[in-house]
């Protein structure tokens, strides 16, 4: 179905992002990144607050109609506008309204339509600032759960881990909630409270959780020098999240770490729930030099290899990955790409199991459209849609460890650095 609209208001796309979401993405902050980006081109005509929008009898091609009468969408505008309870109403609104409920119902949890507002949020999301609790949240068997909390964020230090589940937000039940519309729920000005009735794993009792927002500034590359038992120097580089700069940031920690004589590295993508697909290729690019880093499928065609963008400096350089279920989406793409090509020992839980990318279409009135458009696949075409990928070696980092500040995972890597000298 196609809506024809007057000639005078037709609509033009603005360049395309492509992004892997967060698992949607998208996050309370709505990280539900998202994966990467891609480019083309729209327009849209501004729709004013209260402006009347009327139908035309231009003809419709015939695949458009089969199964549908239009003039049913001009009856309900007509029926709402006469007897809608609750006046003014706001043109606007019912309109985004009609968009937002054509892309739900492709019943995708990753596809959403973003009004102006929101599609500015979450560009600043995906920029690294907003206000909000730190988390990005998804959908997993048809549940609403944490993909993620944000290190040092509200979510993070309220106790939240990935997999929890939301139960209730705001005391309004989330069977069935789209992930768009809890991230409204959650989203909002810093220094207000949200309430989150959450279910951890492993318990049987779900607990109420009050958590005041805040701005969220996300330093996506942290960086800090180890050493082993035995002396060797080790570079730590935690990614926390796969913004614009991400791949420079990397470099310059490298580097300085590699100056003070880092000879190994562990590069910790827990926690890491995606972001933008090029930042993730050319991460990769550091260990698969002129190779394939992920594959990706569109319905009825031939798979697209992403290359390498080089250097593939570091593929000599003995590296572990660490990886929870809070790794997603364009952490993913990293983490299959060095397993399936044995560049890096992969350390942890298995990951989220975030498959899919989604195509950022924005409107010149500022509005958007995040959609599914493929699935993705490792340089050896295994899918981890829904199922994640397994470590080479699986070690658990369990809520105790955690609240006594012991990271068993970061030891064994440490091990296995050690043992690699």
């Amino acid at each position: 179905m196609n809506i024809i609209p007057p000639a005078d208001s037709a609509s033009e796309p603005r360049p395309t992002k492509r992004v892997l979401p967060s698992t949607l993405v998208v996050i309370f902050i709505i990280l539900a990144f998202a994966l990467g980006y891609l480019s083309a081109q729209p327009v849209k005509k501004e729709i004013k607050g209260n402006s009347q929008v009327t139908g035309t009898h231009l003809p419709a091609p015939a695949y458009l109609t089969k199964d549908i009468d239009f003039q049913l969408f001009w009856q309900v505008w007509d029926y709402v506008h006469r007897n809608a309870f609750g006046r003014p109403l706001t043109d606007t609104k019912l309109f985004y309204g009609a968009l937002a409920g054509m892309v739900a119902g492709l019943e995708d949890p990753y596809s959403i339509f973003m009004n102006p507002e929101l599609a500015q949020e979450f560009n600043n999301e995906l920029e690294g600032t907003f206000d909000g609790i730190g988390a990005e949240i998804g959908i997993r068997n048809n549940k609403l759960v944490i993909v993620a909390p944000l290190a040092s964020t509200p979510a993070d230090r309220a106790g939240l881990k990935a997999g929890d589940r939301i139960v209730a937000i705001d005391g309004i039940d989330t069977s069935g909630m789209a992930v768009d519309y809890a991230v409204s729920l959650i989203r909002g000005q810093r220094g207000t409270p949200v309430k989150l009735i959450v279910l951890s794993n492993g318990d049987t009792e779900p607990k109420e959780i009050t958590i005041v927002r805040d701005k969220i500034t996300i330093q996506t590359v942290q960086s800090e020098l180890k050493k082993t038992a035995n002396g060797q120097t080790v570079a730590y580089i935690k990614v926390v999240h796969f913004s614009q700069d991400t791949d420079q940031k990397f470099r310059a920690a490298w580097q300085q770490l590699k100056a003070r004589g880092a000879g190994a590295i562990i590069l910790d993508l827990r926690n890491n729930p995606g972001g933008f697909l090029d930042q993730a290729i050319a991460l990769a690019s550091h260990w698969v030099e002129q190779d394939v880093v992920v594959k990706e499928k569109m319905p009825e065609q031939d798979y697209q290899d992403y290359i390498s963008v080089g250097p593939g400096d570091l593929s000599d350089i003995p590296t572990v990955v660490l990886v929870n279920g809070g790794s997603a989406s364009a952490s993913e793409i990293v983490t299959g790409a060095l397993q399936d090509w044995q560049l890096a020992t992969i350390v942890g839980e298995k990951t989220f199991g975030k498959g899919s990318v989604q195509d950022l279409q924005e409107f010149s009135d500022g509005s958007a459209v995040k959609l599914t458009i493929a699935k993705w696949f490792t340089p050896k075409e295994h899918s981890i849609d829904l199922t994640g990928l397994i470590p080479d070696i699986e070690v658990v980092r369990t809520r105790e460890d955690i609240e006594a500040d012991r990271d068993p995972q970061l030891d064994r890597a440490m091990e296995l650095l050690q043992e690699s000298d």
